[in-house]
């Protein structure tokens, strides 16, 4: 084997490697970023992002999409409706 053929192999080697790195950050990003944000739903949004490397970016714009939302929506709904109905019943009464 010459210098150029091993140069090659090694050059060959960490392609691998960094795509295999590459492979493993991305499967891990959106449970990651749903646990940072507080979501209710990260374990379910890293198995998505783990499914989603898995076949090949299928699932992953699914599993980024989730975990950006913000799934309080409707307890926040919620609590603007209670305070507007109790104001009402204290400028009424």
């Amino acid at each position: 084997m010459s210098f150029l053929d091993v140069f090659a192999l090694v050059i060959l080697a960490i392609l691998v490697v960094t795509a295999v790195a590459v492979w493993v950050i991305l499967g891990m990003l959106p449970g990651r970023i749903a646990l940072k944000r507080g979501h209710p739903q990260a374990a379910a949004i890293s198995v998505c992002g783990w499914w989603g490397a898995l076949t090949l970016g299928l699932l992953m714009p699914i599993a980024f999409i989730w975990a950006y939302t913000n799934p309080r929506w409707r307890e926040a709904e919620s609590a603007n409706s209670q305070a507007t109905k109790g104001s009402k019943t204290e400028v009424g009464g």
